[in-house]
């Protein structure tokens, strides 16, 4: 696993989203910086906190001229039902093959309960709109992201 670095070129990517509606990061670009968060799976309680979190934190990423998107290899019908459920106010991403977790570098080995299994690490990215990593977030609880975020900010 590989992952971006600040520097790097942000893949340009397309995915669904929670509406089944196509989503391209070159087209958000052209608005605002983009974060882009990567969570294993919607509706567990630590990616529960963290979208609550950024979905509150929303008017002040906004403020500082940041959109955000989340990304999980979770199929749009669970996305809208997370979206749904804690009323979410940002865009959700379905990466069901992995192909933009993997060119981000975030899929790869992880360890729970002592078994190893292939899943997306929790990982987060501000992309400038000239389309480059701006800052890499990999250090953060999910009830602190947003925090990191705006302090970063």
């Amino acid at each position: 696993m590989k992952t971006l670095q600040v520097g790097d070129a942000a893949p340009m990517f397309t995915l669904p989203d929670q509406n089944g509606d196509a989503v391209s990061l070159k087209e958000l670009l052209k608005s605002a910086q983009v974060l882009v968060y990567f969570y294993p799976k919607a509706m567990t309680p630590g990616c529960t906190v963290q979208a609550q979190k950024l979905r509150d934190a929303r008017d002040e990423l906004a403020a500082k001229g940041v959109t955000v998107v989340g990304i999980s290899p979770d199929a749009p019908k669970r996305l809208a039902k997370f979206t749904e459920r804690d009323e979410l106010n940002f865009t959700l991403l379905s990466d069901e093959q992995h192909e933009v977790a993997n060119a981000f570098g975030v899929w790869g080995p992880k360890k729970f309960m002592g078994r190893e299994y292939d899943g997306i690490h929790r990982i987060s990215f501000l992309i400038g709109k000239d389309g480059k990593v701006a800052h890499l977030f990999d250090k953060f609880k999910t009830k602190d992201h947003h925090e990191v975020v705006l302090a970063a900010l």
